[in-house]
């Protein structure tokens, strides 16, 4: 994919489905009573790789051109695949779905792609043994592909030493097939998806300071879920809107849950010109259109608590902060090692690539933005938020950049260069 400097962007769209809300109501529909029916699902490669688990286990899913229909089998009502299960890319699929296979009466595997099988699986399979699960990584390396014995499990008060909305997803659905409560607690709370979808298929959850809860043995029954546009995919046209000159964006119907929201808080932070039109809830999910408007940027501080409230955002704040006046400090942002590529190293090799002041550190970077920023090949490692944030780069900087292996965005958003390219045609 070639990118060159862009006239002002203008236009309205509407992003993808939420990815991560898109998970949760197939996995929640399979295993609830009655029909799901999902809208604005995310036809993107990692949710198809858990419709595709589900359909494995004898789940009828059907997709139409309006919505997904999910005819679920009930807490207990999943059968033994016949063959191994493949979760392509998705690291939300592997993670989550160890919690319901850990309840089952049936022992399954599953496995992925290259990049899944060297992402960190200790992470699910520590609290769920500590569940009475029975779980193992094959190679013994910690990663998938993983081997799951279905038992009865125990309630567990798991505190867990990252913030990860996957790794508290995984043990909140096992704790499903648990007796009595099960808990987890973080150290700071990230995305809150899997508790406020429990809680609207039938499941008593309590969510207090970091620590969400979830009763055992629910009566889930079937729901209809209107999925958000992904900010995580509203992202790069927020971020391209900004940086443009003369630009001016309405994306509309973008989810702006608290606990995703980050992006919005930080931009906010930098000076960002965006206005929140049209607030309103769809089910439990707060919703708004976003008005983006070419802005001047200043430096600012990232870390802590605001981490896990825009962790897929990091490599597209990054670009904006090359460009922004100042220095920007992004710190315990750890987790971006362990993505779909090492982000962290990547980002900071890209940016200098393209002529940014660019300064690793052990958890995260130090960018003093402001300096001219030029065109370079840049190889997207497979992982579609550093094609899509480099994209956006390469836009606002001079020159031709190129993004070899671009095709990686089919994973999360198969339309982006398409809507990206829409708004430059005036």
């Amino acid at each position: 994919m070639i990118f060159q400097k862009s006239s002002p962007l203008k236009g309205e769209l509407t992003v993808p489905g939420d990815k991560s809300i898109s998970h949760r109501a197939v996995m929640l529909g399979a295993i609830s009573e009655g029909t799901t029916r999902i809208t604005h699902f995310l036809e993107g490669a990692d949710c198809l790789s858990t419709i595709d688990c589900f359909r494995a286990m004898g789940v009828d899913i059907r997709r139409t051109p309006s919505e997904i229909l999910i005819h679920g089998k009930g807490l207990h009502g999943l059968t033994q695949p016949k063959s191994i299960l493949n979760v392509g890319n998705s690291g939300t699929t592997t993670r989550l779905i160890s919690g319901i296979l850990a309840g089952q009466n049936f022992t399954c595997e599953l496995t992925g792609d290259d990049s899944i099988q060297k992402r960190p699986m200790k992470r699910i399979i520590t609290p769920l043994t500590a569940m009475g699960a029975c779980i193992e990584s094959i190679h013994g390396n910690g990663c998938a592909p993983l081997r799951i014995q279905g038992k009865p499990l125990n309630p567990v008060s798991y505190n867990s030493p990252v913030s990860s909305a996957q790794v508290k997803s995984c043990i909140l659905l096992a704790g499903l097939y648990a007796e009595g409560q099960t808990s987890v607690t973080e150290p700071y709370v990230s995305r809150n998806h899997s508790e406020l979808m429990l809680s609207a298929f039938g499941a008593q959850v309590e969510c207090k300071d970091t620590t969400a809860s979830v009763l055992g043995h629910p009566k889930l029954h079937g729901q209809s879920v209107d999925v958000p546009g992904d900010i995580s995919s509203a992202a790069y046209f927020i971020a391209a809107g900004l940086l443009i000159p003369g630009s001016e964006i309405l994306i509309k119907n973008v989810g702006i849950n608290p606990t995703r929201d980050g992006i919005l808080r930080v931009c906010g932070q930098m000076g960002a010109n965006i206005q929140l039109l049209n607030e309103r809830k769809e089910g439990l999910e707060p919703v708004a259109d976003l008005l983006v408007t070419s802005s001047s940027l200043k430096g600012t501080v990232i870390e802590k608590g605001l981490i896990p409230t825009l962790i897929d955002e990091l490599p597209v704040i990054a670009v904006m902060a090359a460009f922004a006046n100042g220095t920007t400090i992004i710190r315990d942002a750890e987790e971006l090692k362990v993505k779909e590529s090492n982000r962290l190293d990547i980002i900071v090799h890209h940016l200098q690539a393209m002529g940014a002041d660019v300064t690793p550190t052990e958890d995260g970077m130090m960018i003093k933005g402001g300096a001219p920023l030029h065109g370079a090949v840049l190889d997207s490692h497979l992982d579609h938020r550093i094609a899509m944030a480099f994209a956006v780069a390469g836009m606002a900087a001079e020159g031709k950049t190129e993004i070899t292996r671009g095709e990686c965005v089919d994973i999360s958003y198969p339309e982006f260069y398409r809507d990206l390219t829409a708004l430059t045609i005036l």
